[in-house]
């Protein structure tokens, strides 16, 4: 009784081995460019997020500048340098009037760009002086650009517009945002 043998002749199985060694060697040359593309998106991502949340704290502050459950002394919205630099007040506790000290009780916070690097400070009541905290790490991030503008309308509560832009020391890329917000306390 024969038997009848099957499987692949040693040409078959020599064609496919070059095949799959042409398919693997484009395949590992692809696939550092890959990750490389990735790692790059992943950090322009990253520097975005950390753009738009700093942007967004500013913003969120800017919206509530001017609340006052009384009768509130001074002003509620103080831009200087350009707009580089600017002090909100409101009240926080709403105890109808702003805190000046302790600084932890202070109903006023200041941001401004000192140097690549965008700053804040509880308490502040001018954009000079020590003690101002770094709110993004100048290792990673070099802010280019912050400004705050105020466009009063008649008839309307003033529109306070926030620009950042940064860019990343890593070489990620840089980022531009723009956000207004509407002072209704104002």
């Amino acid at each position: 009784m024969p038997v009848i043998m099957r499987g692949f002749s040693l040409p078959e199985v020599l064609i496919s081995m070059a095949i799959s060694s042409v398919l693997l060697l484009g395949a590992s040359r692809f696939l550092p460019a890959l990750q490389r593309g990735i790692l790059q998106q992943t950090r322009q991502q990253a520097l975005e997020d950390e753009v738009w949340q700093r942007l967004y704290t500013v913003a969120k502050h800017l919206q509530r500048a001017g609340y006052c459950n009384g009768e509130c002394q001074g002003e509620p919205l103080e831009l200087a340098q350009q707009g580089r630099c600017v002090i909100i007040r409101w009240d926080a506790n709403s105890d109808g009037i702003w805190q000046v000290s302790p600084m932890t009780d202070a109903d006023s916070i200041g941001f401004r760009l000192q140097k690549g690097v965008l700053e804040t400070l509880r308490g502040a009541s001018s954009c000079e002086g020590k003690g101002w905290d770094k709110m993004i790490d100048p290792a990673t991030v070099t802010i280019t650009q912050f400004q705050v503008t105020r466009q009063n309308s008649a008839g309307f509560p003033p529109e306070l517009t926030v620009a950042l832009s940064a860019s990343s020391i890593n070489g990620a890329g840089n980022v531009n945002a723009l956000y207004s917000v509407t002072g209704y306390n104002l």
